[in-house]
């Protein structure tokens, strides 16, 4: 089972960070990859059970649940639903921490998911990077543009 485990700092307050990965919904105004998306049966973003429906730039769509999320802890959890890619029982958490040394945010990201194993070290490699990298830098590039 392919565990991918990504971590970085960003030079921003966890505050400023969360406001925009609390979004489940938002991932369409940073990700480089996704292009749009929307909440199923018009629920909140918010809701734990709610469902994202995203259509990513190849014009690919998924669809990702989230199954849990704390503003104490500035966490959340979600699965992935449907996907055209042979991910299978991916569930991903993510998890924002202070780092009180010039006010920053130190953001874990990680998932666990099962695949055929010739698969394997390619959809992991692409998580690790189409993926999270990339949210790494794009969340990086939003939070200055908005400052």
């Amino acid at each position: 089972m392919p565990h991918v485990v990504k971590s970085t700092i960003i030079d921003a307050p966890t505050e400023a960070v969360w406001e925009v990965l609390r979004d489940f919904n938002g991932h369409d105004r940073w990700h480089p990859a996704v292009a749009t998306s929307a909440i199923e049966r018009s629920q909140t973003s918010d809701k734990i059970g709610c469902v994202r429906r995203f259509r990513l730039k190849d014009g690919s769509e998924l669809r990702e649940q989230l199954l849990a999320l704390s503003d104490l802890e500035q966490s959340f959890s979600y699965c992935l639903l449907d996907t055209p890619l042979q991910l299978f029982n991916y569930v991903a958490h993510v998890r924002l921490l202070p780092v009180t040394d010039g006010d920053r945010t130190f953001w874990h990201w990680e998932s666990h998911f099962t695949t055929r194993p010739e698969q394997a070290e390619v959809l992991t490699r692409m998580v690790a990077e189409d993926i999270y990298q990339a949210g790494f830098e794009a969340i990086r590039s939003h939070l200055k543009q908005a400052a």
